[in-house]
């Protein structure tokens, strides 16, 4: 698909940050901008603010009026806008276009690409990857669902440059061209079923960032994934896996656990050994495999690679050491929003660990994730709308060590009361925020500043 033409008035559904984004680089395209939020409004001062003087832009809430419905051929929605909300359904049966900010923002990119997606591990990988590349000198962007939204981006890129993107499965449901040189699926484990209402409809969200690759492009892929050893035989462009447990014919493996071990295109190599990494668990040394095998497929120098491997620090909210206090070590997994990222965080204590779980609804099954704990859970400590819910699964597998706390901070304080030295402290709440923060970051920062907190009030 070609750039929107301009003059064309598009209609933009959200008012968040990616939103405004979209708007602002429609604006700069020469059209016009009726922004649309069911439930929130922006007043006109707001809109000067963040558009300027003289901006083409105009607001509506609860409704759209026919009459601007009638002019308009595209509707670029937000992330968390899903496809079947009645209002976008509404304006798909009038024949508009429903497109997303992914989509958007390709109209406009002129460089390479390369996306990231899965379950887990998206941000650590996409950050890694970004470093990886700066190391070559180019023109760099790291956006998507990774804090900075593409359509920022996207009008910024040049010939030479690159963009890495960590996308979502949302942000994948609506791309129609979007095509990045080299891809990335990490993993698929069961999320965001209250969204997508099926696992075939969620696979079919995050394969679809290969739906436009050809045999020209590279998808790299997780082998131990059973599900995407599955999807590889439909994609068009060159599969490289990478695997944490088998030695590859091709691709980039773990070797004895111990060393990172390249073998593409004819050669073999030793790239490095773990204890040269910065990050911890064998998920995230499957992260760097991945960004490993696409860097490669992007011909960057081994020793480019091996420099930011080695120097990379875990990103925020991820499996994030925070402190020690008392000899208790704090930890901070807030990224960790479904069972799968949750038991790669528990799994990664060697301390008997204090576990601060509980959250949003997304239609989650626990069990797995209790039976994970295999005797390193000393408390866990369970907040919000899903604590019941969980509290129950640990009735019925007999795990009785838990406790229901009102609300993050008063988790945060128990922990600090009872734990021991020797102990760690990790938030890692296996659900999404959003029943008692606006998101996964917030919940984090908030949960170093109670660490914080607790402690100056001790001493």
């Amino acid at each position: 698909m070609s750039n929107i033409d301009m003059g064309k008035k598009v209609l933009v559904a959200g008012v968040g940050k990616s939103g405004i984004a979209a708007a602002k680089l429609l604006l700069g395209g020469g059209c016009s901008v009726v922004l649309y939020d069911d439930g929130k409004t922006v007043d006109d001062t707001s809109l000067t603010e963040m558009f300027g003087n003289g901006a083409d832009v105009s607001m509506c809430t609860g409704s759209v009026p026919e009459e601007i419905l009638s002019e308009i051929k595209y509707c670029v929605i937000s992330p968390g806008i899903p496809l079947d909300a009645p209002s976008i359904r509404a304006f798909s049966e009038k024949g508009i276009h429903i497109i997303g900010e992914v989509e958007l923002a390709y109209m406009y990119e002129k460089g390479t690409v390369a996306a990231i997606t899965g379950t887990n591990g998206k941000t650590t990988t996409t950050a890694l990857m970004g470093d990886i590349m700066k190391k070559t000198g180019r023109k760099v962007f790291v956006a998507g669902n990774i804090g900075l939204p593409y359509t920022e981006t996207a009008k910024e890129t040049d010939e030479e440059s690159c963009s890495v993107l960590e996308v979502s499965s949302f942000q994948l449901e609506t791309i129609s061209s979007f095509r990045p040189f080299v891809s990335a699926v990490l993993n698929i484990t069961p999320d965001h079923l209250n969204r997508h209402h099926t696992m075939d409809n969620y696979i079919k969200a995050k394969m679809d960032i290969a739906k436009n690759q050809t045999k020209d492009d590279v998808i790299v892929l997780n082998y131990e994934d059973e599900v995407l050893r599955k999807e590889a035989e439909h994609v068009n462009a060159r599969v490289i896996y990478f695997s944490s447990r088998h030695t590859l014919d091709e691709g980039v493996y773990l070797e004895d656990g111990k060393n990172i071990v390249v073998k593409l295109d004819g050669g073999c190599r030793r790239l490095c050994g773990t204890d040269e990494l910065h990050v911890l668990g064998i998920h995230s040394y499957e992260n760097v495999m991945a960004a490993v095998a696409m860097a490669r497929a992007m011909n960057v120098s081994y020793e480019d690679i091996y420099d930011a491997v080695t120097k990379f620090q875990s990103v925020e909210h991820r499996i994030e050491y925070v402190c020690e206090k008392n000899g208790v070590k704090y930890y901070n997994d807030s990224k960790a929003t479904n069972t799968d990222a949750a038991i790669k965080g528990i799994t990664s204590m060697v301390r008997p660990t204090y576990l601060i779980g509980g959250g949003y609804d997304k239609q989650a099954d626990f069990t797995e994730w209790i039976q994970s704990f295999d005797g390193a859970v000393k408390k866990l400590v369970l907040i919000g709308e899903t604590s019941g819910q969980i509290a129950r699964t640990c009735d019925s597998l007999g795990f009785t060590d838990y406790i229901k706390m009102n609300g993050l901070k008063e988790a945060v304080g128990y922990c600090v009361e009872n734990a021991e030295s020797g102990d760690a402290v990790l938030l890692s709440p296996a659900c999404a925020s959003w029943d008692m923060f606006a998101s996964y970051e917030e919940r984090g920062k908030l949960f170093k500043k109670y660490v914080t907190q607790n402690y100056a009030n001790i001493i």
